[in-house]
């Protein structure tokens, strides 16, 4: 008697920018996966594909390649606006679907994805990709570690210019760098402080006629938890921003901190608009606040070295793994799509109030 042999999961990759040719490339390295079409809508693309992935039959309509193929599952790797309606769209033709953050550009289409899962039976996994980093669930440990209320600082601005800054402008036809960036950390902090989130501030400048009247392109948002912890995350894009502090990822509680320490990618100018760069911590810097009777600090800080911790296209493959498994595995993810959904409304309630000006009440 022989073991049975699992069948390969045939993967369709729609929208190839950095993330889909990252993911896509995950597919064609995992065993278990079979990369089977690339969709874009992007011309300038089209050569690159075929000189790195001869043999994959390339399409420009989405219903044309899922009525061709059938895949198994679909990664959806589109700007925001699109990724609503190509997931509920997969999930009708009985595929499973991975879909870049965020889920959707409001919190109904959002809803609408998470309900079309669970009535079609598949798989969504959506592409919280700091959830699988080794050193940021490291620095999630320890957040928790250092009591509470907690007070959480982040950001990610980013000194785009050429290829970077269209693709920012872009994304910003409907989704702001808050939005767009900022799920991955309000996030983190729901995770760290496991408490609900209860009110959101934010404010916005339109730094640039580059983009449209309604929209800003940085932005900062505080929130407030059940637990009394707070966090502050601010999010900039374009070739105006500075280079100066651009990274900065702690949290602070009553029993010490825990930081972050990022260091400048050498040759890369600027570091800030480095997708790779985004992804390295370089090493965890945790404070201890206890003092000694003479005052001084009764530990000095520690330094825990990531430096075997994974680039970019490590980062998606592992999250690819993780598809893999869940599908597989058939993984319950009820709670993965309800901290999703979270995010989701605190990044949106940021938004809201950058419009009002009033604090936002969950």
């Amino acid at each position: 008697m022989t073991d049975s042999v699992q069948p390969e999961i045939r993967v369709l990759v729609v929208g190839l920018g950095t993330m889909g040719l990252s993911h896509a490339r995950a597919y064609r390295k995992i065993p278990g996966f079979r990369l089977v079409g690339l969709c874009t809508h992007r011309p300038e693309t089209r050569s690159d594909l075929a000189a790195e992935f001869p043999d994959v039959p390339r399409f420009e309509d989405f219903t044309q390649s899922l009525a061709e193929l059938k895949p198994d599952a679909v990664a959806i790797c589109t700007y925001t606006e699109a990724h609503a309606d190509l997931a509920v769209q997969a999930f009708a033709a009985g595929a499973h679907v991975f879909c870049e953050k965020p889920l959707a550009d409001t919190m109904a289409a959002a809803e609408r994805v998470v309900a079309a899962a669970r009535t079609s039976g598949k798989v969504l996994l959506i592409g919280y990709i700091l959830r699988v980093h080794p050193s940021w669930t490291r620095f999630v440990e320890i957040g928790r570690s250092l009591g509470k209320p907690l007070a959480m600082r982040m950001n990610l601005n980013q000194q785009s210019f050429g290829s970077y800054w269209n693709v920012h402008k872009k994304l910003m036809r409907t989704t702001s760098p808050i939005v767009d960036c900022g799920v991955h950390y309000v996030d983190v902090m729901c995770l760290v402080t496991q408490a609900r989130p209860v009110a959101v501030h934010a404010v916005g400048v339109r730094m640039t006629e580059e983009i449209a009247p309604h929209m800003y392109n940085y932005g900062h948002l505080h929130v407030v938890f059940s637990d009394g912890s707070v966090g502050w995350y601010e999010a900039g894009w374009g070739p105006m921003m500075s280079e100066t502090a651009y990274f900065v990822k702690d949290m602070i509680g009553p029993k010490g901190s825990v930081s972050i320490v990022a260091k400048e990618s050498a040759g890369e100018a600027p570091s800030s608009a480095s997708h790779d760069g985004h992804a390295r911590t370089n090493s965890l810097r945790l404070h201890h606040a206890a003092l000694k009777a003479d005052g001084t600090f009764a530990e000095p800080d520690e330094i825990i070295t990531t430096a075997d911790e994974p680039d970019h296209q490590g980062l998606c493959d592992l999250e690819q793994e993780r598809f893999l498994d869940t599908i597989l595995n058939k993984r319950d993810l009820t709670a993965h799509h309800e901290d999703a959904l979270n995010s989701l409304r605190i990044v949106f309630a940021a938004d809201e109030s950058v419009r009002t000006g009033e604090v936002v009440r969950l």
